[in-house]
């Protein structure tokens, strides 16, 4: 079993920002992608950011240059700094990673944060 706990959610003004963490926990043998998705009140879930194992990274056009994605493998952890934050950037936020225990690789999913940019 695999948990992923993540934290840093909150509420924040237009403009401002705030960093989210990430970390996975339980049996684990290696973890290659990490990332975070996004779901709005009404809408599909939308992948926001990933990070490879070996550092690769892309983003959602909608948040390039403003999100920051990066891990710290020796503590199975993902992070996602967001910066400049935006009224629609308004959601909950989900970790994801790509695990494998021993036997195949297997994503697991957090449990979710709230993300709410408002005045």
């Amino acid at each position: 079993q695999v948990q992923l706990v993540e934290s840093g959610g909150g509420l924040v003004q237009p403009g401002g920002s705030l960093r989210l963490s990430c970390a996975a926990s339980g049996t684990i043998v290696r973890i290659d992608a990490m990332g975070w998705a996004r779901q709005a009140p009404g809408k599909q879930r939308e992948l926001v950011a990933t990070i490879t194992s070996g550092g690769s990274i892309n983003y959602a056009d909608s948040v390039k240059g403003r999100f920051t994605v990066s891990r710290d493998n020796a503590k199975n952890t993902v992070y996602l700094q967001m910066n400049s934050l935006k009224p629609e950037d308004t959601a909950v936020y989900f970790c994801s990673a790509d695990v494998d225990s021993g036997h195949r690789y297997t994503r697991y999913w957090g449990q979710g944060t709230q993300v709410t940019v408002s005045s």
